[in-house]
């Protein structure tokens, strides 16, 4: 992708972050705006940090009268799926609302391409696996429906206003910067690898794992883990694509390699060297047994090839991260 200038919002958080670390690795300019209620500055490795509400539409006018970007990537929204079913509002107002003004935004300004980190929560309980863009969306909850609504959008601004994009639907980022410069830092922390690290350190309590007569081979659940630089490289190829003329679309990432619970806390004992405190308690409602992508499409359409789809690897760098923090 030839040099030019991007904006990034979001780029302070987990995803965001790396995306930000692997357009600098490409000598691109990137202008990151994040509010920091959930993202870290320490985690921008370079680039101009904007620290301001993107759903603010008056700065956005400004923003981007200021700076002719070449694309936009979406990464802002809050996550946390038990959150949103206590408190929808929220989630609607802060992942679909602001995006909604986001579109509009580009819509009056500037008709550049936009990238937005989905989810595979679009799929709701999977009718098949591994699950393609074809699978039905009927998400089951208000997080997955906020980015499902903004799929939608996406769709309808394409073809009233000519709106380039790409929605990528991520199934479960893992893994930190191979240099464990910048890593996964939630709170809370919802996400398994860094739960079952935690545990060890003593970081957090111990783990428990929500149901162990899944009718899987060990009874726990199975999910597809996908390095978080890989999920960055899938970004940056599918604004290639879209700079380049190709098609808007929706991608699923993932590995297509299903992990359960129990292997990832056997892969973390042989990486550490260290036993993973834990205990066995009740299923989560509307946890299914099984969540692995087909990310053929991506492959294929966007030339992706995850470099890390080794679980220990994925490990290994989180733990190096989990150790870089003390």
């Amino acid at each position: 992708m030839k040099q030019a200038k991007f904006l990034v919002i979001g780029g302070a958080g987990y995803i965001g972050s790396h995306l930000v670390k692997a357009l600098l690795a490409q000598q691109q300019q990137v202008i990151i705006v994040d509010n920091l209620s959930a993202g870290k500055a320490s985690a921008i490795l370079g680039g101009e940090l904007i620290t301001h509400d993107f759903e603010d539409r008056a700065f956005l006018d400004q923003l981007f009268k200021q700076h002719h970007f070449a694309g936009v990537f979406h990464f802002a929204s809050q996550i946390v799926v038990s959150e949103s079913v206590k408190n929808p509002g929220k989630y609607y107002r802060a992942n679909t609302s602001a995006t909604l003004t986001l579109l509009e935004a580009l819509r009056d300004h500037q008709h550049i391409p936009l990238v937005f980190s989905s989810t595979a929560a679009v799929y709701g309980e999977p009718l098949y696996t591994p699950i393609n863009e074809q699978h039905p969306t009927n998400a089951v909850n208000p997080y997955g429906r906020s980015k499902l609504m903004v799929e939608q959008m996406l769709a309808d601004f394409a073809n009233a206003h000519a709106q380039k994009y790409i929605a990528l639907r991520y199934f479960n980022a893992a893994g930190a910067d191979p240099l464990a410069r910048i890593g996964e830092q939630h709170e809370p922390e919802t996400h398994l690898i860094p739960l079952v690290l935690q545990a060890i350190t003593g970081k957090r309590p111990p783990l428990q794992i929500f149901g162990e007569d899944y009718d899987t081979p060990d009874g726990t659940c199975i999910r597809d883990y996908i390095h978080v630089d890989d999920l960055a490289s899938a970004h940056v190829l599918a604004m290639h694509h879209l700079i380049n003329g190709g098609e808007s679309g929706i991608f699923n990432l993932g590995n297509g390699l299903g992990y359960s619970v129990n292997d990832v806390i056997q892969t973390a004992i042989a990486v550490t060297g260290q036993d993973v405190p834990r205990s066995y308690v009740a299923r989560r409602a509307g946890d299914p047994a099984r969540l692995v992508a087909d990310a053929n499409l991506a492959k294929k359409v966007l030339g992706w090839q995850p470099k890390f789809s080794d679980l220990s690897i994925i490990i290994e760098h989180a733990w190096a991260w989990e150790k870089a923090q003390k």
